[in-house]
């Protein structure tokens, strides 16, 4: 499997372990509790295959940014939390910021 490959595996493992986290009633809850071990297990696992390849802060800017992104568009669509202009542009920005960082460069 590719690098990138990987390193989606891991921000969409991080995303539903963070999703899952809001569910877990401080982790009074069985089932939503063994999703964010094993979600953010699995997110470590395959951020390290990652790191093999790819630059640490590219990597991590990455996963972080989309990351971030995307759990914040499920705590939108699934928990129905508040959509503004505030928070699009957030979202936005971060979107740019992880555009910038790999146009930046990085190797190992």
């Amino acid at each position: 499997m590719s690098t990138f490959g990987f390193l989606f595996i891991s921000i969409i493992s991080e995303v539903f372990a963070s999703s899952m986290l809001k569910l877990t009633n401080g982790f009074k809850r069985l089932l939503p509790s063994i999703g964010v071990v094993v979600g953010y297990g699995t997110a470590f696992y395959f951020l390290s295959l990652t790191l093999q390849t790819l630059a640490i802060g590219t990597a991590y800017a990455i996963w972080a940014g989309v990351g971030t992104a995307l759990t914040a568009i499920i705590g939108i669509v699934f928990y129905k939390e508040l959509f503004n202009v505030k928070k699009l542009m957030g979202i936005l920005l971060i979107i740019v910021g992880v555009v910038v960082l790999n146009l930046a460069g990085g190797g190992h």
